[in-house]
């Protein structure tokens, strides 16, 4: 694996950078948008963004990060650790925006050298005008490694089966 300082230098593996912005995703990518009622008033938006942005999400949905900063910050570089032993995926990512505003706060990763994938993925934490705080998750990506394209369908279950795990782990981190 790359160190943390290399991956800060490092090309991002694919041209739309910033895309999750908006809700109209690049074409040639699979893409996953997830809008979910995680929680209720400020303080759980605000434990819910903190969440997000000191990566306690990443944790909580069975991820290991390793990040070059405590929060995401743009050009923050982050590795997220899965699996065990000989089955351990190592996922490098370079935070590319973050939004701070009042009612909704999160970051964008895109991918670097050696992830299974090419693309971006985005974490939204919003308090909607009736008090509903959401989370909404945007991600675009198409296989990079072998493995990933040879898994084909798994490789779509795998995506699906993240995007629960930060789900529920923003719930949690809403209480």
């Amino acid at each position: 694996m790359r160190g943390l300082t290399e991956l800060a230098t490092a090309e991002l593996t694919y041209q739309q950078v910033g895309a999750t912005r908006d809700d109209a995703l690049p074409a040639g990518y699979d893409r996953v948008r997830r809008d979910v009622v995680v929680g209720h008033g400020r303080e759980a938006f605000n434990r819910a963004a903190a969440g997000v942005f000191d990566w306690r999400m990443h944790r909580e949905a069975g991820l290991a990060p390793i990040s070059s900063a405590e929060r995401a910050t743009p050009g923050a570089v982050v590795v997220l650790r899965a699996g065990l032993g000989p089955v351990r995926l190592t996922i490098p990512c370079r935070v590319v925006y973050t939004v701070v505003e009042d009612r909704r706060r999160g970051f964008a990763y895109g991918t670097l050298p050696g992830h299974p994938e090419r693309g971006e993925e985005a974490f939204l934490v919003e308090l909607a005008a009736d008090g509903a705080v959401w989370i909404r998750i945007r991600a675009f990506s198409r296989p990079a490694s072998l493995p990933a394209r040879a898994g084909g369908p798994l490789t779509r279950l795998a995506q699906r089966y993240a995007t629960n795990r930060y789900v529920a782990a923003a719930r949690r981190l809403s209480r």
